[in-house]
């Protein structure tokens, strides 16, 4: 009964509207809900380097770390999406200098590319600054009182 076409997770409904597919997902949130700060609305400063960040998620780092689990190497792989290694590399750069990927304030971004570091842990090697980074996303106040509530019961 899922009414995703390829019958897959995310998908959301809005009324009649739905939205699949992570960075379309936390867009479609962000701009509903501007109020919330977690994205940056046309016209933000930040808004091209948002829009990059939510778009390289799935472009990106998902697929060249689904390819790395399975062991799949091949040289078209590295000249379009890259390597794990160089993907690595890319958020090493900004969260060496920066304590979130659009500077100092948290964004939905974040919560995107953090996510499969918080969920895989030691499965996904990555380098200091990437695990403080990943830290202080686990470490917010909505994620901590989601998992108060679910050890609550």
């Amino acid at each position: 009964r899922n009414p995703h076409p390829e019958g897959k997770v995310p998908y959301l409904t809005d009324g009649e509207d739905f939205v699949r597919e992570r960075g379309a997902i936390i867009l479609y949130l962000t701009d509903r809900f501007p109020k919330s700060g977690l994205g940056r609305s046309v016209g933000d400063p930040q808004r091209g380097r948002y829009l990059s960040w939510l778009s390289w998620y799935q472009g990106v780092l998902e697929p060249v770390a689904i390819l790395r689990w399975a062991g799949v190497e091949h040289p078209a792989i590295h000249a379009s999406l890259r390597d794990y290694d160089t993907a690595i590399q890319r958020l090493d750069e900004v969260l060496v200098a920066h304590p979130y990927l659009l500077g100092d304030r948290y964004s939905a971004a974040d919560l995107l590319c953090a996510s499969p570091f918080a969920w895989f842990g030691d499965q996904m090697p990555i380098t200091p600054a990437l695990r403080d980074w990943v830290a202080r996303c686990q470490d917010r106040p909505a994620l901590r009182r989601m998992h108060d509530d679910a050890i609550a019961g």
